[in-house]
């Protein structure tokens, strides 16, 4: 055994044993607890998460961005090759049943999804251009006053994101050659590729958050368009087999004999796992996207981040999943010998044909690359925190942009399993966070649902809040120096906030 598979091996048991037994069950008892004390808001503010997407930035300054933007950031990061390539694998390696199981966590992560972005939101500080930083980290480091654990954090989320996602990433885009270019991995096709992306990142990281929003806005909506057309196109197309599509994917999901027989590998596992890969719900990353955003109030960028959960699970997994289920019970004898990208691209083909496979190609990329930006904007805001010396930043990028390389050429198995254990560690860590903090989002969104309910624009004032720990933004002063009414009487004319319930 050379030392490459010993890795391997040692991580897929590091791997297995963090999501049977401590991280499933902390998922999906903060998800359902948070469900219960919101009242479940992810559903009650369906529609608020929309009407939030038109709000102008609040705050000036050439490198704020607005409430749209930072939702494609962090969806940019959550809708990636793990949308394409995650899907197939969990379908591949559980079972159909995976899809449904990734549907449920979808539903109840978006409550801890709101939980940490109304959190990251409150406790974001402002740079001196305008923009803002925040996430797990500085709400850790602030609210709880414990820097260590908010160092520890971020160091988990650059471990989690610089160098495993981001390999990840780089690797899936390599490997939909493979239908070109089958021995792509050895004839020098993955080093281009490897080069290719890490020259485009280092063009749009070395622009700063602004052009990491710009590119994203641009990128996600149009390849997520494009996906959901072609995804459409699949189902109609094939609408006579889609009761097959879905009553094998029912069957699957609660065939509990086969559950009980191998839980790790079995489509709860493997649709828990790859559904907090791809929305990455509870784990302590779209808050850092979350926090960049210029809004009136914590809880409209709580609901956008919640909406975001919903694009990534709901919308763009749900599309890969139809089409690799469409051919999966047409062609199982084929289906069942492949995964990853060969699998999405054949089970285009088998849809649309070579042009599917065309298609499949391109998008892996455009997903690949702003995912790459994506995670790395993560990186670096926590990079950041930790120090903001400009020679370990510069350091830092270039390592990043190592990574890229290294990941287009390395093995598949070691970087799921790397992506894996990173993201598990890094989301225990935030999930006592918000365990302990949530109380403070819960104020937050009691006062926002009386401001509704007295027909106001909520307006975030820490003050109001009685108890809240010390915050950077949000005082009275600062919100009005920004153009907003007299926040005390625009507030306190339609609310008694003694009375109103947030105690």
């Amino acid at each position: 055994m050379d030392f490459n598979e010993m890795l391997i091996n040692v991580t897929g048991e590091i791997d297995t044993f963090l999501y049977t037994y401590i991280l499933v069950i902390l998922l999906v008892a903060v998800g359902i607890w948070f469900s219960v004390r919101t009242k479940f808001v992810q559903i009650r503010y369906i529609k608020d998460m929309f009407t939030q997407l038109l709000e102008k930035k609040h705050v000036p300054g050439e490198k704020s961005i607005s409430s749209f933007q930072a939702l494609m950031v962090s969806t940019a990061s959550r809708v990636g090759t793990g949308n394409i390539a995650g899907v197939a694998t969990a379908i591949a390696t559980g079972g159909p049943g995976a899809v449904v199981w990734m549907w449920i966590m979808c539903i109840i992560g978006s409550a801890s999804a709101f939980i940490e972005s109304t959190l990251a939101q409150i406790w974001k500080v402002r740079a001196s251009e305008g923009e803002y930083r925040g996430g797990p980290a500085y709400y850790i480091n602030q609210a709880l006053g414990k820097r260590w654990m908010a160092i520890l954090f971020a160091v988990l989320l650059i471990l989690c994101f610089a160098f495993g996602f981001n390999g990840l990433q780089a690797f899936n885009a390599a490997s939909s050659l493979e239908h070109y270019v089958p021995d792509y991995a050895t004839n020098g096709t993955a080093i281009a590729v490897g080069i290719v992306l890490a020259v485009m990142t280092a063009f749009v990281i070395f622009g700063g958050a602004k052009r990491i929003s710009i590119i994203t806005s641009v990128i996600v909506p149009i390849m997520a368009i494009a996906y959901i057309a072609l995804a459409i196109w699949t189902t109609v197309t094939n609408i006579t087999w889609i009761p097959t599509v879905f009553a094998t994917m029912f069957a699957s999901a609660f065939d509990f004999q086969s559950i009980a027989g191998g839980f790790a590998g079995s489509v709860v596992m493997l649709g828990i796992k790859r559904g907090l890969f791809s929305n990455e719900a509870g784990m302590g990353s779209a808050p850092n996207a979350a926090a960049t955003a210029s809004v009136s109030h914590p809880v409209k960028q709580g609901l956008v981040q919640s909406l975001s959960v919903y694009i990534d699970t709901l919308l763009i997994c749900t599309c890969s999943a139809m089409m690799v289920m469409v051919f999966y019970v047409q062609d199982p004898e084929l289906a069942t010998t492949l995964n990853g990208m060969p699998l999405v691209q054949m089970a285009v083909n088998n849809s649309v044909g070579e042009f599917g496979i065309h298609f499949m190609t391109f998008a892996i990329f455009a997903f690949a690359f702003s995912s790459l930006i994506g995670n790395y904007f993560y990186a670096e805001s926590n990079f950041r925190f930790i120090t903001k010396n400009r020679w370990a930043l510069l350091v830092f990028r270039i390592a990043c942009l190592c990574v890229i390389y290294y990941g287009a050429v390395n093995s598949f198995d070691l970087a799921w399993n790397l992506a894996d254990i990173f993201m598990g560690f890094m989301a225990i860590v935030n999930l006592i966070a918000i365990l302990l903090l949530g109380k403070w989002a819960l104020a937050a969104l009691a006062d926002y649902t009386q401001q509704k309910k007295a027909g106001l624009d909520p307006i975030f004032v820490a003050q109001n809040i009685p108890g809240l720990p010390k915050t950077e933004c949000w005082h009275v002063d600062e919100v009005e120096d920004y153009g907003m009414p007299p926040v005390k009487e625009y507030i306190e004319e339609a609310i008694d906030m003694d009375s109103g319930g947030l105690k």
